[in-house]
């Protein structure tokens, strides 16, 4: 099935130098959101603390629960809604030490004498150490920096290491994007996202693989076309696969952020972002990439003779 007549030639490669602006402006502005925010929000996996999710029969506001907790005494504690429904709250503390393990029966206790005995249910309790959560994101990191490596040592033995290279900047690209896109949208990094974040990397590199795959083939049918053309003509002949099946997919993970539930909601944004992130940055990142590196290589070698 082809959406994309054969005969199409959009000059992707030709708004090389607006797209990569264009990225450079919107990682800058997380990159300034990060800092103005002292870094990223990290979630109870990663920060440390007590969470308890709590459902209330009747609609309620974070002011109110605060306001109910205030004999706790609890260090650092912040309330967020939890979905769509004013009825289901996350209370956080910073606290995580064994004397808090009955926090949650403390809280529905605390809680029950503003709203009333039944009115509160505790849905879940999670308490993650500083110590664990500290590990967690190094873990995490590491996690990233290894799958990104291994992209980069399978792209430049199947192909060579300049497609490597360029896949490598594409992947770090849309990693930093969705971290920027978090930034600014004051959404936690946990390890759902993490997973979202490998996910992504797996996803964005079958891409640029394909476009690879097209450039390599096409240079044996057009041996004297350059090198700029040749990518085009790549991009161009595979832009009905990648709009099919980044659009098959795009719509399940769509129906994973809206109707997937709030605990999942963080991961299906993450690969909402990161799946267009992956898209764009194949055709406008890596191949880009290819070419700066082919010239750089054309002009060393001018140098020296």
């Amino acid at each position: 099935m082809e959406l994309i007549r054969p005969d199409t030639n959009f000059d992707f490669v030709g708004k090389r130098n607006i797209a990569i602006i264009a990225s450079c402006l919107l990682i800058l502005a997380g990159i300034v959101s990060l800092v103005v925010k002292g870094g990223p929000a990290y979630g109870i996996d990663f920060a440390g603390g007590t969470l308890v999710q709590i459902k209330f029969t009747q609609d309620t506001s974070a002011g109110q629960i605060r306001e109910a907790l205030q004999d706790l005494d609890l260090r650092g504690v912040t309330i967020q809604q939890f979905g769509t429904q004013a009825n289901e709250f996350l209370v956080r503390t910073q606290e995580s030490s064994a004397s808090l393990e009955g926090l949650s029966s403390k809280v529905q206790a605390s809680l029950e004498k503003s709203y009333g005995a039944g009115k509160v249910e505790v849905r879940r309790t999670e308490m993650v150490g500083p110590q664990v959560g500290k590990d967690l994101r190094n873990q995490g990191v590491q996690a990233l920096l290894v799958a990104i490596a291994g992209m980069l040592v399978y792209v430049s033995f199947r192909f060579e290491f300049r497609f490597g290279v360029g896949a490598v900047i594409a992947l770090a690209h849309d990693v930093l994007v969705t971290l920027a896109a978090f930034s600014l949208l004051n959404r936690e990094i946990d390890l759902t996202v993490v997973a979202a974040f490998l996910t992504i990397i797996g996803y964005s590199v079958n891409d640029t693989v394909v476009i690879c795959d097209r450039i390599r083939e096409n240079r044996g049918k057009h041996p004297k076309e350059g090198l700029i053309p040749l990518i085009n003509r790549s991009i161009n002949e595979t832009l009905s696969r990648t709009i099919m099946t980044s659009g098959v997919t795009l719509l399940a993970v769509l129906a994973l952020y809206f109707l997937g539930g709030s605990v999942i909601q963080n991961f299906a944004l993450a690969m909402l972002i990161g799946m267009v992130a992956g898209v764009y940055s194949t055709i406008f990142i890596a191949s880009p990439v290819i070419i700066y590196w082919e010239n750089f290589k054309t002009r060393k070698t001018a140098a020296v003779e």
